[in-house]
């Protein structure tokens, strides 16, 4: 990576650091060498690397579906080969960092984001895979329910499907109360990264203004997200919370430009990568950058976007019934985790 690449200023130069967005053997290499400390995957980025992976777990696959495992357990058996590979190739950062970075996400079965007990018991196994698994759970309120359940046992934990300033922020309370279990009985708790998917939210609210031809410009629908997270970012430092945002889900190079110098994490696919090591884009940090009051006002009316950006736009009973939520469970389990059921 050239020493005046983007990426390689903000990573030397700001509190900004990033995970690799991709679950693919020599993916991972690339995002390793320009400075990943941590990686992303989810049933569809799962599902892509053992299709274009296959002769890597040639046996493994062979044996998994003869098996007869059921279809849920199968998924989650070829899931694991994908996620214990990264966790593989990222542990060494994991133990240099005493636990800091290096961490790998293993998400649960995205059709089961109402069930407690199902989810609960996937999150304990796949703790099991390698000692830098963080668990991905969505941001429901069951969701939430096992995320302190396990920061409470000292699982770390990544919550995910969540586009909003209510869901941000309810995971980090329900992170400290679970810090809070842990530490009455002696154990250290596990850490949490609270995902705000900021394309998601664009795409979303693009989608209601066009339907109820709401007055905003595209340029308003590129700056939902950003102020959604800035918004988010800000409360999380004045509350001084312990949860890490990791931001996901990019649309463009400015969701990167516009939040350079946070102490957030970002997760950043490998075409986007392409973009920060090649592309010119100005050294500056911008997370003090608000976004302007009249790109607010106008989005303020869209009812989706207020039920985002304010802190009390949504109580947890309603994450799951949220319009994107219920978009982005389906397509994670339409066009990843049952592919993986049906894989052969």
């Amino acid at each position: 990576m050239p020493a005046e690449a983007y990426l390689n200023w903000l990573i030397q130069h700001t509190n900004t650091a990033w995970w690799h967005d991709s679950a693919e053997d020599a993916e991972l290499d690339r995002g390793l060498k320009r400075g990943a400390v941590g990686v992303t995957t989810n049933p569809f980025l799962s599902n892509l690397a053992v299709s274009k992976n296959r002769s890597l777990w040639q046996s493994e696959i062979q044996s998994i579906c003869r098996l007869g495992f059921s279809a849920e357990l199968k998924a989650e058996a070829l899931m694991r080969l994908v996620v214990t590979n990264a966790a593989r190739k990222f542990l060494p950062c994991f133990e240099q960092s005493g636990g800091e970075s290096g961490w790998v996400c293993a998400q649960v079965n995205p059709a089961r984001a109402g069930d407690r007990d199902c989810m609960y018991a996937m999150a304990r196994r796949f703790h099991q895979w390698a000692p830098n698994i963080a668990v991905k759970l969505p941001a429901t309120l069951a969701g939430l329910d096992v995320l302190e359940e396990c920061t409470a046992e000292g699982i770390a934990a990544t919550a995910t499907v969540s586009f909003t300033v209510p869901q941000a922020l309810a995971i980090a309370e329900r992170h400290r109360r679970g810090i809070a279990r842990a530490r009455r009985n002696n154990v250290a708790p596990g850490k949490c990264f609270a995902v705000i998917m900021i394309g998601r939210l664009d795409d979303y609210l693009r989608e209601v203004a066009q339907d109820n031809h709401a007055p905003v410009s595209e340029s308003d629908i590129q700056q939902a997200g950003l102020a959604v997270t800035k918004r988010a970012y800000a409360i999380y430092r004045e509350r001084g919370y312990e949860a890490k945002l990791l931001v996901a889900a990019l649309r463009g190079a400015y969701h990167l430009t516009e939040l350079a110098g946070a102490a957030l994490l970002m997760s950043i696919a490998p075409a986007y990568q392409e973009l920060f090591v090649n592309g010119d884009y100005p050294r500056e940090e911008r997370i003090e950058r608000p976004v302007a009051n009249a790109v607010i006002d106008r989005l303020r009316k869209i009812p989706e976007f207020v039920r985002a950006y304010e802190p009390d736009g949504m109580a947890p009973e309603d994450f799951i019934s949220y319009g994107v939520t219920q978009r982005t469970l389906a397509q994670f389990s339409e066009a990843g985790w049952k592919l993986l059921e049906s894989f052969q």
